[in-house]
């Protein structure tokens, strides 16, 4: 007791006489307004913060502040959970929905007709890389092709321009890809409209539309980028 004592830089009698003095008012009614938040906390999933547990104890008649509701909340730990983690984001829908399948259920009879797109990931030195691949649907023969660390539209624009070096097509030739965003972005839509392709992405909750594409990923086993060098 007397190192403790020492420690806080009080005497002992300070230390009972604080020990044995009766609560404060204000100290008995916090305690009494917890047990309220915390069953009004419970009572509505651990879902509601101070503002509205403050709504819930006014409604039920009782007389308490805004602050001190949320004080007696922060002293005690008291924290909403989100009931459900998702924001609206205005737009996304439209954004995927900007470009149809034009691809399905058509005969391919020739090169230059349908090009497809996709992208995978490799294990290099146990990290993940990013492969963009382009090939021609018909011949099944790789244009071109792009790596990096991040799957974004600067990677399928590169795999794009390597495959424009090795073949220019004189036609409007149909690009087919699935709906990620690296190829909705709209500077990969921009270098397509400029290079003359009709772009054409999978139908939703349809993978098999680019079964092509996927399976030449799979089938070339990639373990190292240096397979395609």
């Amino acid at each position: 007791m007397s190192q403790m004592c020492k420690l806080y830089g009080v005497t002992r009698g300070g230390y009972y006489a604080w020990r044995d003095r009766a609560p404060s008012l204000r100290s008995t009614v916090d305690r009494e307004l917890l047990k309220k938040i915390e069953a009004a906390f419970n009572a509505n999933h651990q879902t509601y913060g101070s503002p509205r547990i403050h709504e819930v104890l006014v409604a039920s008649g009782e007389c308490v502040g805004k602050r001190r509701v949320e004080r007696i909340m922060r002293e005690n730990g008291i924290k909403a959970c989100s009931s459900e983690l998702y924001r609206r984001r205005p737009g996304i829908h439209r954004f995927f929905s900007s470009v149809e399948n034009k691809v399905h259920e058509m005969d391919i009879v020739e090169q230059d007709q349908v090009w497809v797109a996709d992208v995978t990931y490799l294990k290099v030195a146990n990290e993940r890389r990013y492969l963009a691949t382009v090939m021609d649907r018909y011949s099944r023969r790789l244009l071109g092709w792009s790596y990096g660390a991040d799957r974004t539209s600067a990677l399928t624009r590169r795999a794009l321009q390597q495959a424009l070096k090795v073949r220019r097509p004189q036609r409007e030739t149909l690009f087919h890809s699935d709906r990620g965003v690296e190829y909705l972005a709209s500077d990969f839509k921009g270098d397509l409209l400029k290079h003359g392709f009709i772009q054409s992405v999978n139908r939703p909750r349809r993978m098999t539309d680019n079964a092509h594409m996927e399976s030449w990923n799979k089938e070339s086993s990639l373990g190292s980028i240096d397979t395609l060098a």
